[in-house]
This record gives C-alpha cells, structure tokens and sequence, in this order.
C-alpha cells in the first residue's frame, strides 16, 4: 500500500490537539516526537523480524539473552526491552487504559540510553532534543495522552523502506512548514527542488566503485541529505555514505533516528561555524539550504577568533548564507560538486571592497562556480521570494566560466496551493534544466559568461569643484618645500587672521576668548560647549552671508558664481571655488598663556570624494585603460585618482530583463473610448 495512505491519519492527531486548546503553531512539537517513535518502532520491528527470518526463529529463541542483545546491538539501530523481549509494541501498551502510564512509561525507558537521549525521555535539564517527557506532561495534564498515543499506536510502517519513510517525513514536514515560519526555515526543502538537486548531483558523478560521501552542514531534519542519497542510488550501484549536522534540537534528533536506519550515516549536532564536527573531512558532494537573514552575532567572537581558515572573509552580521557556503567550499574534495540554496542577498549584497563583495570575488577567482539557477517564486513554504542554486564544482570542464539560468518560468502550478507554495519544477522541468547545464551553451532562458562579466572597478575619486570660469581655490595656494621629502607641494589652505565673522544675525571679534559670563556660565569650558561651539558648528557660508573681515579685506562665498570673493578697497575679487572653514578650539592653560578658546579661518579648495562604477578587464593594462577612458568621457572636473576596489554582484534582473512591449497610441485611444462608451451607459442606466 502507499505509504502517504498514513499521511491522513498522522495529521488527525492534531485533531485532538485542537479540541484540547494546544495552539497550531504549537503542533509540530508535540507531533515530532511521536513520529520518532513511530519510526523507530516500525524499523526496531521489522530489523527483529527479519534476524528471526536470517537466523531462524527456533534457533533465534533459544539463544541466550545476551547473545540475542550482541546481534541485535551489532546492527547499530538501537534496542527496546518490550520489542525484543517481551515481544509488545505501543499498540498493545494501549490496549490496557488502566496500566497504560505504567507500561508506557516502562516501555519508553526500555529504549537504549542513545534512543531515550534522542527522544528526551529522561530531559529534565540541558538539551532535550524531541522533549517526549516534556510533551507527555503536557498531554497528560489535558487528559489526552492515551488517546494521542492510541493513534500513533495504529501508525505501522514496518513494511516500508528508507526512501518510502523519507517520502512520508516529507510531506509531514511540509504542513509543519506551513504552520511555523521558523521551523520551515530551518527543516524543510521541497521534494521538487531536491529531486532537482538530485538530478544536478547526479549529471556530475559518474559509476564508480569508490564511495560517494555527501554532506549537509544545516542537514535539518535530514530530508535533503537523505532525500539526494536516495535519488543518486536510484542512478548509481555506487556505495554512498551521508554525513550531516545541525544545532536545532529536534531537527538534529529526527535526523539522528533517520542515520541509525541507513546503511553509513553520521549525524553530529552544534554550530557547524563554530564547532565543525567534521573538520578532518572532505566529501565528494555537498548540499545544503542554510537559513537566510538569519544573525550570527550571537557567536561573533568566535568566527573572527576562528583558526580553521575556511572563513576568507566576513559578511554583514546581520546574515550568515556566505560563512555557510565558505564552509562547505572548504569541505570539498579535489573533485568535489555541491548545490547550495540561498536568497537573493547572497547574489548581490554588500558593495565592493564588503564581505559580501569579497567573498563572491574568492568564489570566482579560484572558479569553484559552475552555474547559478534561479527558481521561481513560490517555490517554498513559507516565502514567495526568488532563490537561487548555486552549483559548485571544483573540476569544471570550461574553466573561468559561469552559467546563469533563469529558470523562473521552468513550473507547473499545483493544483492546490500549500502553504506560499503555489509551483513546483516537475520532472520535464527539471530535466530540461539539467540538460541547459550540461550542453552548457547559451539559449533563450540561459548564459554563459567569461567570470570577468560580474567584476566591476569601484575607482574613487577626489573631485575639485571650480568655479563658473572653471578656477578652483586651489590655484591661489602658495608654494612650500616639503621638509621630508624636500618636495615642491601646494600649501593644504590659506590662513587668514580675521578681525570680525559675521552671519547676518551674530558678530565675532575676539579670536583668543579668556572672558565670559560669569552669571550665566559656570566656567569658560562650560561657555564654549554651550555657547561658542554650536554657533560656529552652524556657520555655513553657502547658506548664510557669512563675511570674514581681515585688515587686507573681506571674504565670502559668491553662490550664484560658486567663487570666494576677496573684496578690497571696493574692489572684488574672484579667488575660484573653495570653502570657508571657521573652527573654534578650548585651549587649557600653559605655563606662557591662560586657558582660551581659539577661533581660526581657514580658506581651502572644495575637494569632494566620490567613486565610478567602471566595466572590469582582467588585464591590468586594459583595466586601467578602460577606467581612464571611462573618466575623460564622464568626468569634466579636476580630479585626483584614490584607490580603486573590484567587487563582484550577480545581477539577473539585468541580464534576462524583457522590456514590455509598447501598445500602439491608436490601440490604447479606442480602448479608452470604449470605457468611456461604458460609463456613459451607466450613467444613462442610473438616472432611468
């Protein structure tokens, strides 16, 4: 029988716990552990099963105890003292109402002390994984526990293999998917975006008798790293052997459970950025949907104070995606392929010389990227978002190459919405994809591009502002002889020695203050901070008629002409354009002058920072050719080169953009007019 024939009948236990008042969102807790159980019974029961059919059931019963516990213990699954020895399940614990407690509490702590670990049947402090014994309060306490028990009791799959559990932990994950954002995030990736995974994987391994080691550094509940070694032993004869990690408790557990039925399966739990499990391994495939937006400042710290290498460089704080691809780049074999799921943040975030930028720059430099798929929105459960795959390879066959796939139309609606999911990438899709990524040649939804096309030069610049004439300041500087370099430079500013400031509404006369008033102002550091500081702090000499009167003249900024002008003697003159720079300082008192407050006038060029964003050339002569191009073409004003960052971004909407064609005038004209026949109509019907 079909194995989601049980699908139905797991889900109406949350029947009971709706009539019991347990919130929705609060439902896949109180429903993980007893599906653990319920697969851990199923395949304890069938493992007994079939040593009794392999041994034979005579010779089986009348060995010894301890001989029946080796064999049973050599097979790594796990052992039950009511399975094995008294030779009951849950179902028959539930028979009897009355010692039910008892027995069923006899019959969890007759797991072995991995399985009770796993379940949380003795969890009072600590980690608690599934947290049974704490669910189990819970039930008890709303006088629901044997019922709730009794139909999990009925849930047999000891007649299904692996892949078939697997089939159906997925499709249970996806309804907890659609009730607790933070779970799907966390657990789940639908089976249509791993089965394309899988396929992926599959084009890029060949038949081998090595073995295949796969790895998931968030493995979650284990549906993708379970779910892609099915599909690859599906195509291949090929041993496979999984490992996979993650911090969440009962995610890590239900995986746990999962490993201990598979053939070679590890299954570690932590942080994988700050405690790699795995950190003398390297495998020859790697998956994984770490979460996204999602903070690592919690653990800070340690990845800056990390001594593994893997991290080359840091992304913002505020999302992790990029040390989880470092991470798993760094677990790649020789040979190695990976997949990773990400948003779109991890495409484009962070401007160059930024983590983001430099990390994507390390990707391609050291072309590990083979292609980047988009999806199609609505793909997942709990988000309508874009996202993307990254398909790594360390043995790429064009090398210093990247494909991108706009597969956001390879979809078939789903009959019935699940959750966000509204589409899903069918099988034609899927396989249609995979064969783009294999010819690996440019069609009318994929492109191949030299790596050089995502660089870009962030050249910044220092601009000097000049004036309606086209003269900056800058030219009215002395001369000076550079005492360490013995160089000729150009004076930074003009000092000027003011006799009075004044903005229109205030006058400055005195540039050395040592007085103030005693009766408002407690000391003459207390009248500077209050008084002095925030008036010359608002002085701007572009806003205000702001005049600088000296013994040789005045000063002040012109703006319809963008010029100081110096007038003297009734005469004015233009000094080119430039800025006025007042500051105010308090000075303390010296053994030769008292405590003061100085204010000083400065006249200095008007220099302004910017930055070009400029096509890159890989050739540093053609690079620097093309940013000087670049800049006689764009740039009309004096200018001094600064430093010159390449970032890297990937930017589908610009390469796969379709401009929306243009109706023609007389289209939309006759469309308008038959709107207006409409309303008029309307209009006529009311007034009947």
């Amino acid at each position: 029988m079909d194995i989601l024939q049980y699908e139905s009948k797991i889900w109406a236990t949350a029947d009971l716990l709706r009539g019991s008042g347990i919130k929705e969102s609060e439902w896949p807790s109180f429903m993980m552990p007893f599906f653990a159980l319920a697969m851990i019974e199923s395949r304890l029961v069938r493992m007994f099963d079939d040593l009794k059919a392999e041994i034979g059931e005579e010779a089986f019963n009348n060995m010894d105890k301890e001989d029946q516990y080796a064999i049973i213990n050599d097979k790594g699954q796990g052992y039950n003292v009511y399975i094995f020895e008294h030779n009951k399940t849950l179902a028959d614990i539930c028979k009897n109402d009355k010692s039910f407690t008892i027995d069923f509490d006899a019959y969890l702590n007759g797991f072995d002390s991995e399985t009770k670990d796993l379940l949380g049947v003795e969890a009072s402090e600590g980690e608690k994984f599934l947290d049974i014994r704490g669910v189990i309060t819970k039930l008890n306490a709303k006088k629901v526990l044997l019922g709730y028990t009794k139909i999990w009791s009925e849930i047999d799959l000891k007649f299904y293999n692996n892949s078939e559990i697997t089939t159906l932990e997925e499709h249970i994950k996806r309804k907890w998917a659609d009730m607790s954002a933070e779970t799907a995030g966390e657990q789940y990736t639908p089976d249509d975006v791993i089965a394309l995974i899988s396929e992926i994987i599959a084009s890029k391994i060949e038949e081998s008798d090595t073995l295949l080691k796969i790895y998931d550094c968030t493995c979650g509940g284990g549906n993708m790293l379970f779910g892609v070694e099915d599909r690859i032993k599906e195509k291949f004869t090929r041993l496979t052997q999984t490992f996979g990690q993650d911090w969440n408790d009962a995610l890590y557990a239900l995986a746990k459970i999962e490993s201990r039925f598979r053939e070679d399966s590890k299954i570690e739990h932590g942080n994988t950025l700050v405690d790699d499990k795995f950190y003398n391994e390297e495998f020859d495939v790697v998956v994984a949907n770490p979460p996204y937006g999602v903070s690592w400042k919690g653990y800070q710290k340690y990845i800056q104070n990390d001594k593994t290498g893997r991290f080359k460089y840091l992304p913002s704080v505020s999302d992790g995606q990029l040390l989880f691809m470092q991470h798993l780049i760094s677990k790649m074999d020789a040979n190695g392929v990976g997949v990773v799921v990400h948003n779109g943040s991890t495409l484009f975030s962070g401007d160059a010389g930024s983590g983001e930028s430099n990390i994507r720059k390390w990707m391609f430099d050291m072309d590990i990227v083979e292609a980047i798929i988009q999806l199609p929105t609505d793909e997942f459960f709990n988000t309508g978002i874009y996202t993307y795959l990254w398909v790594l390879n360390k043995n790429k066959k064009l090398e210093n190459k990247v494909m991108l796939i706009n597969a956001s139309e390879k979809f078939k609606p789903l009959k019935k919405n699940k959750g966000s999911k509204r589409k899903e990438v069918d099988e034609t899709s899927r396989l249609e994809i995979v064969e783009t990524l294999t010819k690996y040649k440019n069609n009318d939804y994929a492109k191949v591009f030299d790596k050089d096309f995502f660089y870009y030069n962030k050249q910044s610049i220092m601009l000097t502002n000049v004036d309606e004439y086209g003269n900056s300041f800058e030219a009215r500087l002395p001369m000076a002889t550079n005492k360490k370099t013995g160089m000729e430079e150009r004076a930074k500013s003009l000092k000027l020695k003011p006799i009075k400031i004044s903005n229109g509404e205030r006058e400055i006369t005195e540039f050395k203050i040592t007085n103030f008033d005693t009766v408002k102002y407690n000391s003459l550091v207390e009248y500077f901070e209050q008084n002095i500081k925030p008036f010359i702090a608002s002085l701007d000499y572009r806003e205000q008629p702001l005049v600088v009167s000296t013994t040789k003249g005045k000063y002040w900024y012109d703006n319809e002409k963008d010029t100081l002008i110096r007038e003297s003697n009734g005469e004015k003159e233009a000094l080119g354009c430039g800025k006025i720079v007042v500051k105010a300082a308090f000075k303390r008192s010296t053994k030769t002058q008292p405590e003061r407050i100085e204010i000083i006038v400065e006249l200095t060029p008007d220099y302004q920072k910017d930055y070009e964003i400029i096509p890159y050339h890989e050739e540093q002569a053609e690079n620097q050719e093309e940013i000087a191009a670049f800049m006689d073409k764009y740039i009309t004003k004096p200018f001094t080169y600064l430093e010159n960052t390449v970032g890297v971004e990937i930017n589908f909407n610009k390469i796969f953009y379709k401009p929306e064609k243009l109706r023609k005038v007389g289209d939309i004209l006759a469309e308008i007019d038959e709107i207006d026949s409409k309303l008029r109509q309307l209009e006529e019907e009311l007034e009947l």
